[in-house]
């Protein structure tokens, strides 16, 4: 599991890969159409493609001549729970903190 989720924490810690997860969230998209709003080379999209398709978080389906991209809507499932675990701690009120800190270093 942890070298899964080193490839797929990997995969998410580019912008334009998360972007592109974002879009497919809508719907399925021909990879022309996920390309569209970057700057970039169809070559680069397709390289992004590829490190999200090795991670599991979309699957790539040829379907005549036009290539598609689907969102594997259960690939995040180990990332998920893994984050969970840490939901338990509290939020820190740095505003607590920082008073902590004064009286501290006051004394």
């Amino acid at each position: 599991m942890a070298a899964n989720l080193d490839i797929i924490f990997s995969a998410l810690s580019d912008a334009t890969r998360r972007q592109i997860l974002t879009m497919l969230l809508e719907d399925d998209m021909a990879v022309t159409d996920v390309a569209e709003p970057f700057d970039m080379s169809l070559a680069a999209i397709s390289k992004h493609l590829g490190v999200l398709t090795t991670a599991g978080l979309i699957s790539q389906e040829k379907r005549g001549r036009v290539k598609w991209c689907r969102i594997e809507e259960t690939a995040l499932r180990d990332a998920s729970a893994w984050m969970q675990g840490f939901g338990h701690f509290e939020a820190v009120n740095l505003d607590d903190f920082e008073r902590f800190l004064e009286h501290e270093l006051n004394e």
